[in-house]
């Protein structure tokens, strides 16, 4: 969740201090070098799960057990200090490891280490050319079926251990060896692997305040400490870790073997270590963006640098090639690093446990070590993956690396990849050509053409000319905008509007919009690609310009009046309709018709006032099917039993939640409520008409803002703006407490079958606000900078 905004007399007080770029700098006292807080319990909880998952991969991977722990400090001390992403964690990486077990099969362990410098040092050529960003032109599919196909490699090779048994080289040879290891388990094998699993599994699922509290404990460490224990009380007969001396650990030695082949073994490294620190730099900026500590946006020529370096020196003392390591990374970002001290600090610590803890170390059993790998392998085979790229309509490309890598080697499989993505780029791409201009300040990004991973590098360079916080305007002239293409575009825009700047997106006819869909339009069920311009807000055209003119209505029964439905209004309510059946009911008569053959499924019920400008389809950027809106004057749920006569709210609430069986309930306020103003100005125990005895149902809402022991709603970084605002904010706060005493509510609840929400939408600033957790009472916080920070109200 973003800090509060400071108040304006700190803000001009900061501005006085910060810009006065022609004054002369105050002089500043030698530095100290200093560690936050944050950082040392960031790399206490990273190095918490480095150390058995360095173990793991090592073990894996066939090579000493000890060049895992080289690599996981040599990634955090070196990687850390010189790389370009501060809070990326490097160490060894499960991606590499059938990279490695292949090289160490082939060429044995001193070529291996010998391979890993060749590699770091073309990573450190790479990275002088400043070729980085052109990584981000492989496309996620490629990548994420990479990570498949290794994983189903790892989880294949490593279940063998997990039975009690000795892996192959080849994942064809593990599996046809399957059912003679099923036939003949070891039976303390495989209890110390279903404890490590069981470990793995409940434990990040542990309920209540007393779980929320344990699971700051990596799962990993549990697993394997536990198992451990097990093991020991028990003593069981199992393999377990050796560490030998360090006097005898074996370093890089001169490559041994022919010339092409070892070029094609630096060459795969080589690819495998960059992509994958790339894209997790790229991931880890994500992850941070909406942060108030975070130090800023990687730079990837110099990350790139930092991995060769740090490749150069592990391979150079004996350790495993290393990368970006996704789960340390996360890790890291999630415990509140704020600087690169924590991944280095993350390097002291294993370095320390190398030295001090051996004998401990050496207690752990090589079946939990496999089962904790193994386990990580089958996570690299994601079905969000394989979701979001049957999506994208790149399931072929996926496919097609998944299978490559798995039977023919990660090389390979990338190749294979790569020309597949090409052939489908091709059959879909034409010309492409972006260009970028300063128009009296404002800055033109225009792309004509297809927008598909080939492009990425074009539009990112092209993106990156404009200046932060300036306004920019993006034209995309195409139809088609893939997976790669649209997440560069997202996170820039993200980026670049967290930095003060604004944002214009426009389809073929500028028309403003949103970032279209990659390949497909934003209505569900449709199969071709459609401009952003042909939809979204077309159907809101005809009404859109009634503030130029209003025309007035005669009066009924006048010739051309409404009582008769051809008077100004019913002729544009007519325009609308047509307009409708001409371009936007082609789009969805097939969703509609699949909607009315399988009924409505909705996943939230959205209650929200009736006011004319909250058009819920548009700031929700939902469809047919996905709402269950229920609209009332000031979003209000009375309180079971106070409806007398009007059960309208109840009975849609009692439907959603039963019947539809909804995921979620949001109710969604607005600024400039008519409904909150005629609640504040009404007298009380007057309730004479319809309106004033259905505004009755908000007056527990005034009870709640007057009662001066709660902490008043808000806006993060800011105070309501007035009377109305507060009441428009604290109405929505109790209408949540109004529905959590509804009796099917309540029950799916305790269930944990449902969520509530909390909406704040300002109308004038066209921005959403989410209730947010915070210690000092209910505060709303803006979609877009802390999206992270919203909860379940």
């Amino acid at each position: 969740m973003p800090a509060c905004v400071p108040t304006r007399a700190a803000d001009s007080t900061r501005t006085k201090r910060v810009h006065q770029p022609h004054s002369p700098p105050p002089s500043r006292p030698p530095r100290r070098f200093r560690v936050a807080s944050a950082d040392l319990s960031a790399s206490i909880a990273v190095f918490l799960i480095a150390l058995p998952l360095s173990l793991g991969i090592a073990l894996a991977t066939g090579a000493p057990l000890q060049s895992g722990l080289v690599a996981a400090a040599v990634g955090g001390l070196v990687a850390g200090r010189l790389g370009g992403s501060p809070l990326q964690v490097s160490g060894p990486a499960a991606g590499l490891t059938v990279v490695t077990a292949d090289l160490i099969d082939r060429y044995g362990w001193r070529t291996t280490c010998a391979i890993t410098v060749l590699a770091g040092l073309a990573q450190v050529g790479l990275g002088c050319l400043r070729v980085a960003r052109t990584a981000l032109a492989v496309s996620p599919a490629i990548v994420h079926g990479m990570l498949a196909g290794i994983g189903v490699t790892i989880a294949v090779a490593q279940l063998h251990i997990v039975l009690g048994g000795t892996p192959h080289s080849a994942v064809l040879d593990n599996l046809r060896a399957l059912p003679a290891q099923l036939a003949h388990l070891h039976p303390a094998a495989v209890t110390v692997s279903a404890l490590t699993l069981g470990l793995l599994f409940v434990w990040p699922r542990l309920p209540g305040r007393a779980g929320q509290l344990l699971r700051r404990v990596p799962a990993a460490l549990v697993a394997v400490t536990g198992a451990t224990t097990a093991a020991s009380l028990a003593g069981l007969p199992l393999p377990k870790v050796d560490l030998p001396s360090w006097r005898s650990h074996a370093m890089a030695g001169l490559p041994e073997g022919s010339v092409p082949g070892l070029a094609a073994a630096v060459l795969t490294t080589t690819l495998v270590c960059s992509v994958q620190s790339l894209l997790g730099a790229v991931a880890v900026d994500r992850l941070a963006a909406g942060r108030h500590a975070h130090p800023g946006r990687s730079d990837l020529d110099r990350e790139l640098l930092g991995q060769g370096a740090a490749n150069v020196v592990s391979g150079a003392l004996g350790g495993l090639p290393l990368a970006g390591v996704a789960v340390r990374s996360s890790a890291n970002v999630r415990s509140g690093a704020v600087s690169r001290n924590s991944t280095m600090l993350h390097g002291v610590w294993v370095v320390v446990a190398a030295l001090l803890m051996a004998p401990v170390l050496e207690l752990i059993p090589l079946a939990s070590l496999a089962a904790l790998v193994m386990a990580v392998g089958i996570q690299m085979v994601s079905l969000h993956h394989i979701r979001t790229v049957t999506r994208h309509r790149e399931a072929l490309v996926y496919a097609v690396t998944t299978l490559g890598v798995t039977l023919l080697g990660v090389l390979q499989g990338v190749t294979l990849g790569v020309a597949v993505a090409v052939a489908v780029a091709l059959h879909r791409l034409t010309r492409t050509r972006i260009t970028q201009e300063d128009r009296k300040g404002v800055h033109h990004v225009r792309v004509r053409g297809q927008l598909t991973f080939l492009a990425v590098p074009q539009l990112s360079r092209a993106l990156h000319l404009v200046p932060a916080g300036a306004a920019a305007v993006v034209e995309l002239d195409g139809s088609f905008m893939d997976h790669a293409a649209y997440e560069s575009l997202q996170d820039w825009q993200r980026t670049h509007l967290a930095q003060g700047g604004t944002v214009a997106l426009t389809g073929r006819a500028g028309n403003p919009g949103a970032v279209p869909a990659p390949g497909a339009p934003a209505l569900k069920g449709h199969q071709e690609p459609v401009e952003a311009s042909t939809c979204r807000c077309r159907p809101w055209t005809p009404w859109r310009n009634h503030q130029c003119e209003r025309p007035s209505v005669p009066p009924a029964g006048h010739p051309g009046g409404s009582a008769g439905g051809s008077g100004p209004s019913g002729l544009q309510l007519a325009r609308g309709i047509s307009a409708f059946q001409r371009h936007t009911a082609p789009l969805v008569r097939g969703e509609l018709a699949r909607l009315a053959r399988e009924g409505q499924r909705p996943s939230q019920l959205f209650l929200t006032c009736a006011d004319s400008r909250l058009v819920t389809s548009m700031i929700t950027s939902s469809g047919p099917g996905d709402l269950f809106v229920v609209r009332n004057v000031g979003n209000l749920v009375p309180l079971p039993g106070a409806e007398r006569g009007d059960d309208s709210v109840a009975a849609a609430i009692e439907y959603a939640v039963d019947v539809l069986q909804v995921h979620s309930i949001t109710v969604c306020g607005h600024s400039g409520c008519g409904a909150m103003q005629a609640l504040l100005a009404s007298e009380p125990g007057h309730a004479r008409t319809p309106l004033e005895r259905w505004l009755r149902h908000g007056v527990p809402s005034l009870e709640r803002m007057a009662d001066e022991e709660r902490p008043w709603a808000r806006i993060a970084g800011r105070e309501p703006a007035d009377t109305v605002e507060q009441l428009c904010l604290t109405n929505v706060v109790q209408q949540l407490e109004h529905l959590r005493v509804h009796e099917s509510v309540a029950r799916a609840l305790d269930e944990g079958a449902l969520e509530l929400h909390g909406m704040y939408f300002h109308v004038g600033e066209a921005q959403a606000y989410l209730l947010s957790e915070h210690q000092d009472g209910d505060v709303f916080a803006r979609v877009g900078a802390a999206e992270d920070a919203r909860r379940p109200a």
